[in-house]
Formats: C-alpha cells, sequence, structure tokens
C-alpha cells in the first residue's frame, strides 16, 4: 500500500512538471511570432537605412 501511495504521489508530480512546461511552451508560441516580427523589422530597417546613394 505504501508503494502504492509513492507511485500516485510521483506521476502527480511529474504531472505537475509537465503541466507547468507545457504552459510555458505555449506562452513562449505566442511571444515568439512577436519576437520573430520585431527582429525582421530591425533587420531591414538596419540594412536599408545603412546605404547611401551617390
Amino acid at each position: 500500500m505504501r508503494k502504492l501511495i509513492w507511485v500516485i504521489a510521483i506521476v502527480a508530480v511529474v504531472f505537475f512538471i509537465v503541466g507547468a512546461v507545457v504552459k510555458a511552451v505555449a506562452f513562449l508560441l505566442w511571444v515568439a511570432p512577436v519576437l520573430l516580427l520585431a527582429a525582421l523589422l530591425v533587420f531591414f530597417v538596419n540594412r536599408s537605412g545603412g546605404k547611401r546613394i551617390p
């Protein structure tokens, strides 16, 4: 009976950790496209602003 309690406790902790990681990944999936767009914008602004036409 004690082993069953330990197994249930370990499974609960693993599920808790997996749930936290999934929420973090879901948050990053919303943040990543925004950061990508910002990086592309800065890249193109720096690329076009540095050239001078003689």
